[in-house]
């Protein structure tokens, strides 16, 4: 663990990204009750979705690996999304608390998948039904999420 000044620069980039995935929350749920039933759900208006759910995980990402480098870092090269997102389950006695529970890790892990999925796939044939699961994944998900972090927060408020 490192010093108060940096424990101070962690709570803010989790706080900024706190905000972040508040945003991205909301911008998903005005594409899919407003812009989509306008277009249509076609291959192309499905990139819309599908981008702000990648964009949900690379934020969350950043603060588990902001979580992760203040108080661990050392993540293996070969595996470590998948590593992080399982670390940030377990709360380390005398070190830090949990972010996540049993329950949002597991749906966590969805959208991890779907991540890399996004980030390695290039053709533009997107599966609605697929994109229609990832989202109700995420509108159970959220709330939790918000939760665990600002447990967090209040975690590292304490050591401050």
């Amino acid at each position: 663990m490192r010093g108060p000044t940096e424990l101070l620069e962690l709570t803010s980039i989790i706080k900024r990204n706190r905000e972040i995935l508040v945003s991205i929350h909301g911008s998903l749920e005005d594409a899919l009750e407003d812009v989509i039933p306008r277009i249509g759900r076609t291959s192309t208006s499905a990139l819309i979705p599908a981008g702000l759910l990648e964009n949900y995980y690379t934020c969350l990402e950043t603060i588990m690996l902001r979580i992760s480098q203040h108080f661990e870092n050392d993540l293996t090269a070969d595996r470590w999304h998948a590593d992080l997102l399982d670390r940030m389950r377990i709360d380390i006695e005398g070190v830090r608390a949990r972010l996540l529970d049993d329950q949002t890790y597991a749906r966590l892990t969805e959208l991890l998948k779907f991540r890399h999925f996004r980030r390695y796939y290039f053709e533009m044939e997107y599966d609605w039904d697929r994109i229609d699961y990832l989202v109700s994944v995420l509108r159970k998900t959220h709330s939790a999420v918000l939760e665990g972090i600002d447990r967090f927060l209040a975690f590292l408020s304490a050591l401050g």
